[in-house]
Order: C-alpha cells, then structure tokens, then sequence
C-alpha cells in the first residue's frame, strides 16, 4: 500500500469515528431506571368500622352451652343490645340483656371496643360490671370490607383454643355477630354464639 492509500485510509477511519461519535452525542440521553419501590398502599384507617353500631337494637341470640362436644342442642334468647359512643370518642360501649323465659335463662353483659390507631386494630373486651372482672385478653383484629375477624387465644376446660368473632351481614337496620371456637390451632371451627340483631 502506498503512502498515498494510507492516508486517505485513516483518513476515512477517523471521519467514521468522528460521525460516529457526533451520532452518539446527537441521540436523546434515556433516563436511567432508578430503582424505585412501587407506592406504599395507605392503611385503612378502621376508626369508624363500629359505627353502624352506635344506638339500639333488638337481639336474638342462639347460643350452644355445651361446646367443642359434638353437640346440636341450641338454646335461645331475646333482649337488647345497645351501644354508645364514649366520650364522643371511636371507643364505644355496649350494654347487653336477653332472656329465655321458658328455661329462665338470663344473660346480662357488657362489651368495651377500644381502636388503636397505631395498629388500625380493634381490642374487644367482656365486662362483668357486676363482678368487677374485665376479660383478658381481648380478641383482637379489623374489618375488610363489611367483614370484621377478631381473635384471641384463650384456655377453656383446660385446653388451648383459638376464639373468634366475627361480625357480617352489616346494614343499617341488621347486623349478625358469630364467635367461634377452634380447638386445632384454627383448622376447623365451631360456631357457639350467633346474635343476630334488628331495629326498625
């Protein structure tokens, strides 16, 4: 090769890499993909998921003494159910009364619901003001949708059960409340307690 050729040889290498380069710098910069998480979901503020509760209600309750036996015979029960708010706070209070008359069976309770907006949970306590006794612990838990779960783990004739409430079927003039039983550490359960309540 001449030294004519290789001249006009570099010289055609160097004008490619310059177009080259000139191409680069001509494109759009593309934005670098940071790694960004997805937007947190904000958590459900259940603060107000009793309201639908707050005043008085008519209460039909059927409740099965003789529990995690196997057992069918259901005795049943009317009364009240009424409910307040404390204090006009998200806690409320409820006052309860049913009776059989034909058994003479008489049930007398109270119910504190407190909301703790750290944990968006509710903690539900049984009460006997009679006695002065306050039940420990509380069942535990939230609403999803029109849904409300509540558990505790508690001791019954000397066994370890899970216990479970459950609130559904929620309308203005209706509501039904279920607790359960769960000797297996929650793979079956038994409904003991079903109130079902009404107003006009």
């Amino acid at each position: 090769m001449t030294l004519k050729q290789m001249t006009k040889l570099c010289s055609a290498v160097l004008a490619a890499g310059l177009f080259s380069f000139c191409l680069a710098r001509a494109q759009p910069k593309q934005a670098a993909s940071p790694n960004v998480p997805p937007p947190v979901k904000a958590e459900r503020d259940g603060a107000h998921d009793f309201d639908f509760l707050i005043g008085n209600w008519k209460a039909h309750v059927r409740r099965l003494p003789d529990r995690l036996n196997g057992s069918n015979a259901w005795v049943e029960y009317d009364g009240i159910s009424n409910h307040k708010k404390i204090l006009d706070s998200n806690s409320n209070f409820e006052e309860f009364e049913v009776d059989n008359p034909v058994k003479h069976f008489h049930i007398k309770a109270q119910t504190l619901r407190l909301y703790k907006p750290e944990s968006h949970q509710w903690s539900i306590y049984l009460l006997d003001v009679d006695k002065g006794v306050l039940s420990l612990p509380p069942v535990v838990g939230q609403f999803t949708g029109d849904r409300g779960e509540f558990f505790d783990q508690e001791d019954y004739k000397g066994r370890a059960i899970l216990v479970r409430y459950v609130w559904l079927n929620i309308s203005p003039r209706s509501a039904r409340m279920e607790q359960s039983f769960s000797p297996d550490g929650g793979k079956t359960w038994e409904v003991n307690w079903i109130c079902e309540l009404s107003r006009d």
